[in-house]
């Protein structure tokens, strides 16, 4: 009978409508698991979303800074390598002028020697010619004598009559070779 009346009961009762307090039980039991949610989860939750958006932050900060650090060190190096461009391009300049100059000088101090040991040759030259002239004029002026003393039949050992033919002879043959020369 019990079971009689709980059926005839439900057979009135909207199913699609909950008892009131079943409702009221169920109402009670979500705002305590609510409340434990809220008190004790969402903040363990919300502790690691702010340590992971702080890791993350964290490594893109210095991520940046790298970058930034690496810009800085490439720009270092690249100022860097201008400079020792524009160092090498100063001491390769240095260097060929210094070059030039020391060819300059070696040229000069060559002119300068070939000059003097040109001079130094005519004088020479020169010198070993009067020597010649002055032997060639004494031998030249004993033959004549010897020659001339054979030819006259008498002796021209006098040493100004000797002179005076070696002379004469002397100038007959500068005045043929002044001819034949022109």
């Amino acid at each position: 009978m019990f079971n009689a009346a709980i059926m005839a009961a439900e057979e009135g009762a909207n199913p699609l409508i909950p008892n009131g307090w079943e409702i009221l039980v169920t109402l009670a039991g979500f705002a305590v698991l609510m409340f434990i949610v809220i008190k004790y989860v969402m903040p363990a939750f919300e502790k690691t979303f702010a340590e992971r958006t702080e890791a993350i932050e964290g490594g893109i900060a210095k991520a940046e800074a790298a970058q930034a650090e690496a810009n800085a060190a490439r720009d270092e190096y690249k100022q860097q390598l201008v400079d020792a461009r524009t160092e090498a391009n100063r001491i390769r300049e240095e260097a060929r002028a210094e070059g030039a100059q020391i060819l300059a000088s070696l040229k000069e101090k060559a002119a300068a020697e070939s000059a003097r040991i040109t001079e130094q040759a005519h004088v020479q030259i020169e010198a070993e010619r009067q020597a010649a002239v002055v032997s060639l004029r004494a031998e030249v002026g004993t033959l004549a004598t010897e020659l001339a003393s054979r030819i006259v039949g008498e002796s021209l050992a006098d040493d100004a009559r000797s002179a005076r033919v070696v002379d004469r002879f002397l100038a007959d043959l500068d005045n043929q070779s002044a001819g034949a020369a022109k």
